[in-house]
């Protein structure tokens, strides 16, 4: 059988000897055990002039054997790297069959360095120590695409935009195919209200990302925010569609921003003037339990009593009344409107 393969990454072997040492073990395993089943040709992915193996983005349908074959190939040249990552998935029918994440793991010392900064990130509280190890990567690797992302995430987290900035761009500009620094780039543009760059930048973390991603819906989601911004509607509507309509699993972070896509897909149908759909969006934010996503009752009760009022359908005052006693300053001012 034949199943969905998407592969993706890039390696960095620092030195003309690693990169020797890993073309001659590529071409003697090929030949001898992976000869049919190594989906990659040698001079296909392999670039003598900075060193490195990439694969920008292969997508086709192979068996299982040789998924296995070329993963196991793979893996074993990540092991003569000093930077880089390769992630490949198998997929049957929307599911993920197998996902594998191929990374450095030797004992030389920027492999070492950057496998402590990962950890680190993740520790509350380490983010200095985190940007200390990161640092030292780069120090030993000056193309550690990785580390550069894994620092600009902590610089982040500190409120340390312009570093996280520079960081996130020289990681793309080393590696072009890593999702999460795109992610990353377009939040600080977010903040910096420069919501056509962070269009940009999200474009290209979900075309460098999959569908069975968490990152691919987060993006999605941002994405549909700075449509909205430039209340550019139809755009967002596309956005905010694929994402309401996508089945996330319960430990999936992208669920507990449905009610947000709700709303806001509702305000965005009220504004194409599709007020039988926004009226079905805004009952389906009601219905899920109120989480601080910045979205409140009150602006639930008012708009969906706003579409309910557009579409001839009885109760739009109730709700009127509900969000006005509740507190909400446009839901009073109709209120008074209504009553006269």
């Amino acid at each position: 059988m034949y199943f969905k393969t998407i592969i993706q990454g890039r390696l960095e072997f620092g030195t003309q000897k690693s990169y020797d040492k890993v073309t001659k073990m590529f071409l003697q395993r090929q030949e001898t055990y992976y000869k049919t089943d190594m989906i990659f040709k040698f001079e296909d992915i392999f670039h003598e002039e900075d060193l490195s193996l990439e694969i920008p983005r292969y997508v086709g349908q192979i068996t299982e054997k040789a998924f296995r074959a070329t993963v196991g190939l793979l893996e074993y040249c990540s092991q003569f790297a000093v930077a880089g990552s390769i992630r490949a998935w198998m997929i049957n029918e929307g599911e993920i069959m197998h996902f594998v994440t191929l990374e450095p793991e030797s004992d030389k010392g920027v492999v070492q360095s950057f496998v402590k900064g990962r950890k680190l990130v993740k520790v509350k509280g380490k983010e200095e120590e985190a940007i200390d190890a990161l640092s030292k990567a780069i120090e030993k690797y000056d193309r550690h695409a990785q580390a550069y992302e894994r620092r600009a995430k902590v610089n982040f987290r500190l409120n340390n935009y312009h570093d996280a900035l520079r960081d996130y761009n020289k990681c793309i500009n080393t590696d072009p195919t890593i999702p999460t620094a795109y992610y990353g780039r377009a939040k600080i543009h977010m903040l910096r209200e420069e919501w056509e760059i962070a269009i940009e930048n999200l474009d290209e973390s979900i075309k460098k990302s999959i569908a069975l991603q968490t990152l691919y819906w987060k993006s999605r989601r941002l994405k549909s925010e700075c449509h909205i911004k430039l209340k550019e509607w139809q755009k967002a509507a596309f956005d905010l569609k694929l994402f309401t309509n996508r089945k996330f699993a319960e430990d999936d972070p992208n669920k507990y921003w449905l009610r947000w896509a709700y709303y806001h897909y509702g305000i965005v149908l009220l504004e194409l003037e599709d007020f039988q759909e926004a009226l079905k969006a805004f009952d389906k934010a009601a219905d899920l339990p109120e989480v601080n996503d910045g979205v409140s009752e009150v602006d639930i009760l008012t708009f969906r009593g706003i579409a309910k009022q557009k579409t001839g359908k009885s109760g739009y005052v109730k709700d009127i009344k509900e969000a006005a006693a509740k507190g909400g300053k446009r839901a009073k001012s109709m209120l008074k409107n209504i009553q006269k």
